[in-house]
C-alpha cells in the first residue's frame, strides 16, 4: 500500500496474461539449428528463425531479450538493417513541439527557487505523518532538462510511438465509459484528495516543460530503459503509465511486452487493459522485468499500484524508497502473480 486508506487491499499485478509460449518451428523444422550467439541447438522450443536468412537465435540470446515469440514475420538485426539508434536533436523548439509543452515565452520557465522550496518543505513534514505522495522534483537546469526530454523523445521516436501523459480512449477499443473503477474484483484503493492534487500538480509542471528528473538511455541487454537524473524521494510520483485503453478481451493474443492492467473485472469481458505501443510517455520504457540480480536480489525501486480516480482507475508508478542519481528505475511486472516467463531475464 502506497498511502491513504484503501477500501481493500491492493493487489499488485503484472501488467496482463502473458503470451502463450508457441513453438518457434512450428513454420519450419530446422532440427540442425542452432543460435548464433551461444551456439547451442538445445532449447528448441524457445529458438526464434529469422525469416529471411533462416539463422537461429534463442529469445533469450537476443539483445535486447525478447519475452515472447512475436507474431508475424521477425528478422534479425542483420537482415533488418537496424543500426545505432538516431538520437533525437537537442532543439527547443523541436522538442516543445513533440511534447506539446505550453509556450508561455520562448524559454522553459522553472519554478522560482522560493515555490520549490516551500513545495519541498511542506511536503516532506507532511508525508512524515501521513505517508502522502510527493510531487517529483524538476532538475534545476534547464538544459538538462531538454536532454531528458530529448532522451525519451529519442526512444518514443525509435519505436514508432507518439508522445501522450493522458490514457487515450480510440475507436474500435474501449471507451472511456468503461473505465469504471467500481468494476475492480475486489474494490480498488480511492486517491486521497492531496495525493489526486499532487498527481495534477506533477501533470501541469509537464505541460509548462517542468519534467521530471529521468534519463532514456539505450543497453544492448535491456533495449530502452530509465535512470534517475537526480536523487528521488521515497514516495514520489514517477509517472503515471498511459496508453490507449482496450478491453483485454481484444488483446489476450497480442504479443506486446508493454501492456498493463486496469481494470480486473470480476467479468473477464469487463477487464481493462493499457496498450502503449502507440501512445505512450516514458512509463513505457522503464524496466518491469529484468529486476533481479543473477543471485537473486532485488532491483526494484519502483511500486506499480493502480487507484481509484475520481470513479476512474489510474495507474501510477510510486518510488519504494529513496533513489540515487543513475539508478535504472525497476518495478515487478509480475506483482503478486508468477506467470510472465523471467527465468532468463538476469
Amino acid at each position: 500500500m502506497v498511502s491513504g486508506k484503501a477500501t481493500s487491499a491492493v493487489v499488485l499485478r503484472r501488467r496482463t496474461q502473458a503470451p502463450r509460449p508457441r513453438s518457434v518451428r512450428s513454420r519450419r523444422d530446422y532440427s540442425d539449428a542452432y543460435c548464433q550467439e551461444c551456439g547451442s541447438g538445445e532449447n528448441a522450443a524457445e529458438m526464434l528463425l529469422c525469416d529471411k536468412c533462416d539463422l537461429g537465435f534463442h529469445l533469450f540470446c537476443l539483445r535486447p531479450i525478447l519475452a515472447a515469440v512475436p507474431n508475424g514475420s521477425w528478422f534479425c538485426r542483420s537482415c533488418s538493417g537496424h543500426g545505432k539508434v538516431q538520437y533525437f536533436p537537442l532543439v527547443q523548439t523541436k522538442i516543445i513541439d513533440f511534447f506539446r509543452i505550453h509556450r508561455s515565452s520562448e524559454r522553459i520557465q522553472k519554478p522560482s527557487q522560493d515555490s520549490r522550496k516551500r513545495r519541498r518543505a511542506s511536503s516532506l513534514v507532511v508525508s512524515k505523518r501521513r505517508r502522502k505522495l510527493l510531487p517529483f522534483n524538476p532538475s534545476e537546469d534547464p538544459t538538462r532538462r531538454l536532454e531528458q526530454m530529448a532522451s525519451l523523445a529519442t526512444a518514443l521516436t525509435a519505436t514508432g510511438a507518439e508522445f501522450s501523459n493522458e490514457l487515450t480512449y480510440m475507436t474500435g477499443m474501449a471507451p472511456r465509459s468503461a473505465n469504471r473503477a467500481a468494476l475492480e474484483q475486489g474494490g480498488m484503493q480511492v486517491l486521497s484528495k492531496e495525493d489526486t492534487e499532487t498527481l495534477h500538480l506533477c501533470k501541469n509542471m509537464m505541460e509548462r516543460g517542468e519534467w521530471p528528473p529521468l534519463m532514456v538511455v539505450f543497453d544492448p541487454r535491456e533495449g530502452f530503459t530509465v535512470e534517475a537524473d537526480r536523487f528521488i524521494k521515497d514516495l514520489t510520483i514517477i509517472t503515471e503509465y498511459v496508453g490507449d485503453v482496450d478491453y483485454l478481451k481484444n488483446r489476450e493474443n497480442d504479443d506486446g511486452d508493454s501492456m498493463m492492467t486496469l481494470i480486473s473485472s470480476a467479468n473477464p469481458s469487463k477487464s481493462l487493459v493499457i496498450c502503449p505501443d502507440k501512445r505512450s510517455n516514458i512509463a513505457r520504457f522503464i524496466n518491469g522485468i529484468n529486476n533481479h540480480t543473477p543471485d537473486g536480489k532485488k532491483k526494484q525501486n519502483l511500486k506499480c499500484v493502480r487507484f481509484d480516480v475520481n470513479g476512474e482507475c489510474r495507474v501510477l508508478l510510486v518510488a519504494n524508497r529513496d533513489i540515487p542519481k543513475g539508478e535504472r528505475l525497476y518495478y515487478d511486472y509480475n506483482g503478486y502473480e508468477h506467470e510472465y516467463p523471467t527465468e532468463h531475464f538476469i
